[in-house]
């Protein structure tokens, strides 16, 4: 007989926890730009913060470790100040490239 699971059971996946490196995190930012959501960039710069550690993150950007939850949670609509600074102090820059025509 086969054990089902229940969904509830299951363990909660946590994005921040995947992120270990620069590359991880630039992978993961550049994912969440091409979806073109401008919401779920200030979400997944939250989450990439919290996995490098939203102190040092709000040390080294000068934004206060409130100020930066406030404005990286879902649904937040940041300044470019703000997350060309998160950027940096996440080591990753966010760049531009021409769109290929289909």
């Amino acid at each position: 007989m086969i054990q089902k699971i229940r969904i509830a059971d299951l363990p909660e996946f946590d994005m921040a926890s995947q992120l270990k490196s620069e590359e991880d995190i630039a992978a993961y930012v550049t994912m969440v730009i091409e979806d073109g959501d401008a919401s779920e960039l200030a979400h997944a710069l939250g989450v990439a913060a919290k996995a490098r550690g939203m102190s040092e993150i709000a040390q080294a950007t000068g934004i206060t470790r409130e100020a930066l939850y406030k404005a990286l949670k879902p649904n937040a609509k940041p300044r470019f100040d703000t997350i060309n600074r998160v950027c940096a102090a996440l080591g990753v820059r966010l760049v531009a490239q021409p769109v290929r025509s289909h």
